[in-house]
């Protein structure tokens, strides 16, 4: 929107008289119909509409203001024109005085803005919404992720037979405003493979499957629910998460990438999450569990998750400007991922968009500095090189008196990088334009004001940090992890930008509900496995995944969640299925990062030729059927058939993966080794079973999809398979029971074992064997 040229004071009356008579004309007195909000929110209602038509020319970038007019700062719209000192963009209740709301609803193409050359337009809606705002005051408000949350009451609904808990009534209300109806529970058969896939991150077994179908007691699913999170396969599942958000990888990735050794780690995740440990305590053992008062040794293994950033050993390297950019790392980590900011955009200069300046970016730096590390420490090499100092040793004595949750092969030397802050204070500078080399003013450990001013009480270190961060006055910091919990089983956050809750992220499409969930979540003590269990024992996520026309017309990618969540499980969780299906998985809990079947020669084709992880050396036997979430991550070559379903390479941190739909996804169920030995596995342990072949076929299916097949699809597996009987011959057989390692039976039919493979094979190619419904 541009506010340029002179108008004076009688012109703009004018205009105002012809914008209010054509309004009438063209049923302008309409626009404060029902449809618009009682209360018009500057937060909710009108910063969108002026953020897509008006920032460009009137927002925060100085280089592209036109008119000397921002409209996003109230100090500014209120403020006389630069050009017109009589006329003002807004005027308080009177919108026939305000030149903003005067020029969006001109039918004079000379004055109207945005102007037509932008080929940007305010519907008539977005127009009434202006008006009615500035009617009522035309308020700014802080935004709505910096002020702290609030526990509204529960929503009217119409239908208030549907809730089941709290979280139904505000999606229930939100739908009935939007003329929709929920959608019926799912069926038993796939409501238990959704909640096993969400919670264990493995299909349900056949035993589960006919238990829960048999119990006709009124808490049946409860009682699953409960069973789920009892089992170890919960932490594992829950983790997943974290280990993106926390960048865990097993190497240390640029050009060398050498072995890291930072798995106990990832052990002590997966026991926090299976013990229930509660949020604030699991993100301070993290954040600062070394500055805890006589800190044990598993609070401080807990504190790895600081040093899971890159970290180079290459020669030649000015240590300071990576010692820098570990800083940098891990201070642009807990911005986006405990914070849900995009702090790092503060790194050089102020923040274009939120009001973070460039100092507190370094005050929130500070904080992080004092870590006893050097920007290189050694070159790659031997076993002193899989951790960086800061770190700690774990003897099999430990594992068995303290640590008895790691997995430690008796042999290995076992060092992990942790924290450990320097004995003096390493002071922290301003970086100008953030380069390392180029220090200004030196400033103290603080938090951004517009979050929340850090508390002089607390101590200027990592756990005064992580005691601000869990102040309860904090705003963000149970809306953003209450949010990706949201996101892990409804496959979208309330607020979609999971890790931008700023002025540039999306608001969030039930900002009540949020609110309302992120204070219980406090309430509680921040209690996960109850914040998880409110989520999946709700109507609203129970719903069946059908899809009518009518509700994919009003609510296409189901924000209002009018029927239940469907969408492809992660890639780790696709290989945990066909292993688990086919009774090739090895269910032990943590260890050492294993090598399953990978093409060949992709790290020696992309490696500096030095170290453990310059060469794929295979694993075999019961490594190669271990869990997604244990395979090795090499940061510069990460597993390529995890990276083709959209697994992170974990170079930084991620809060949500992309989902993509691609012809090599395909590909990788069709030709990966692990799902056609999987595949084979499966046909002969059936092969064994003394049941006719339809049997066979039916148990399969049950096994990978979760329920019983329809009439049509037996007929098309079972004709399927009479098919390939007749059709394979001996070589053809031999050539594809050759994949994998995981021995044939002897005396086993050959013929009938291929032409039952190819039939399980096709089953794992269903859509509905990866997908989530």
């Amino acid at each position: 929107m541009m506010l340029s040229g002179k108008i004076l004071f009688p012109v703009v009356l004018l205009f105002g008289m012809v914008s209010i008579f054509q309004a009438c004309n063209s049923g302008g007195d309409h626009l404060a119909s029902a449809s618009m909000p009682d209360s018009v929110s500057y937060n909710f209602d009108i910063r969108p509409i002026l953020a897509d038509k008006c920032f460009a020319c009137h927002g925060p970038d100085a280089n592209k203001r036109e008119a000397g007019l921002r409209l996003d700062i109230g100090d500014s719209a209120f403020s006389a024109l630069k050009e017109n000192p009589t006329a003002h963009a807004l005027v308080a209740g009177e919108p026939e005085f305000s030149d903003a709301y005067l020029r969006i609803s001109s039918k004079d193409t000379s004055i109207l803005m945005p102007p037509p050359s932008s080929n940007l337009k305010l519907s008539q809606h977005e127009i009434g919404l202006i008006k009615k705002w500035i009617e009522q005051g035309a308020k700014y408000e802080k935004h709505w992720a910096f002020v702290a949350p609030q526990k509204a009451a529960l929503p009217k609904v119409r239908q208030d037979e549907w809730p089941r808990n709290e979280i139904d009534y505000f999606i229930l209300a939100k739908q009935e405003q939007k003329g929709l109806t929920p959608n019926e529970e799912a069926d038993k058969e796939r409501l238990l493979k959704r909640v096993s896939l969400d919670l264990t991150g493995l299909p349900p077994t056949l035993e589960m499957m006919d238990a829960f179908i048999a119990d006709k007691s009124a808490n049946a699913y409860e009682k699953v629910v409960d069973e789920l999170m009892a089992k170890k396969a919960y932490g594992e599942k829950m983790s997943l998460h974290w280990l993106d958000l926390a960048r865990y990888a097993d190497s240390h990735g640029y050009q060398d990438d050498g072995y890291r050794t930072q798995w106990p780690w990832r052990d002590w995740v997966i026991h926090a999450f299976n013990k229930n440990m509660h949020y604030n305590d699991f993100v301070t053992w993290q954040l600062a569990g070394d500055l805890l008062p006589d800190a044990s040794k598993e609070q401080l293994l807990a504190t790895g998750f600081n040093r899971n950033h890159k970290i180079t050993e290459e020669g030649g390297v000015i240590p300071e400007e990576y010692r820098i950019s570990y800083v940098t790392d891990r201070n642009d980590m807990f911005g986006k991922g405990l914070l849900g900011v995009t702090l790092e955009c503060a790194h050089c200069h102020d923040h274009k968009y939120d009001p973070f300046s460039q100092k507190e970016y370094y005050q929130m730096f500070a904080f992080f500095n004092n870590v006893k590390e050097v920007g290189i420490e050694s070159v790659i090499g031997g076993p002193d090189t899989y951790a960086k100092k800061p770190l700690m040793e774990i003897s099999n004595d430990d594992v068995k008196n303290i640590l008895t949750f790691i997995n430690k092969p008796d042999t290995e030397r076992l060092i992990v990088s942790v924290m450990g802050d320097l004995d003096t204070i390493r002071p922290t500078h301003i970086l100008r334009r953030g380069v390392y080399d180029q220090p200004t003013d030196i400033v103290e450990p603080g938090t951004p004001a517009a979050i929340l001013p850090f508390n002089p009480a607390y101590p200027k270190n990592r756990l005064g940090l992580s005691e601000w961060l869990f102040d309860k006055k904090n705003p963000l910091t149970a809306r953003v992890y209450v949010n990706i919990l949201w996101q892990e089983f409804f496959g979208r956050g309330i607020v979609k930008t999971s890790g931008d809750f700023g002025m540039q992220g999306e608001l969030p499409s039930h900002p009540a509900l949020l609110d309302w969930l992120a204070v219980d979540f406090m309430e509680h003590g921040w209690d996960i496995k109850r914040l998880v269990k409110q989520m999946v024992t709700s109507a609203t996520y129970r719903q069946s995944a059908v899809v009518t026309k009518e509700k994919l017309g009003i609510d296409p990618d189901n924000i209002l969640l009018a029927h239940g969540p469907r969408y492809r499980i992660n890639a780790e969780f696709i290989r945990d299925m066909v292993l688990s299906t086919s009774g090739l998985l090895n269910t032990k809990i943590g260890g050492p990062s294993v090598k399953p079947y990978q093409p060949e020669g992709l790290w020696e084709g992309a490696t500096s030729g030095r170290g453990l992880l310059s060469i794929y050396t295979q694993d075999h036997g019961e490594s190669l059927y271990r869990r997604g979430m244990y395979t090795l991550i090499k940061r510069t070559v990460p597993p390529p058939s995890m990276s083709i379903f959209d697994a992170s390479n974990r170079d930084m941190c991620e809060v949500k993966r992309l989902r993509t739909n691609t012809p090599l996804q395909a590909l990788v169920m069709l030709n990966d080794p692990t799902v056609l030995e999987a595949s084979r596995v499966l046909a002969a342990r059936l092969l064994t079973e003394k049941t006719d072949s339809k049997d066979k076929i039916e148990k399969a299916f049950r096994l990978i999809i979760c329920r019983k097949p329809g009439e049509k699809e037996m007929a098309v597996l079972t004709n399927y398979f009479n098919k390939e009987i007749k059709s394979i011959d001996q070589a053809t057989a031999q050539k594809m029971l050759a994949v994998g390692e995981y021995p044939v039976p002897p005396k086993i039919d050959q013929l009938q074992l291929a032409a039952l493979m190819r039939v399980v094979t096709t089953i794992y190619n269903l859509e509905e064997a990866v997908t989530k419904s």
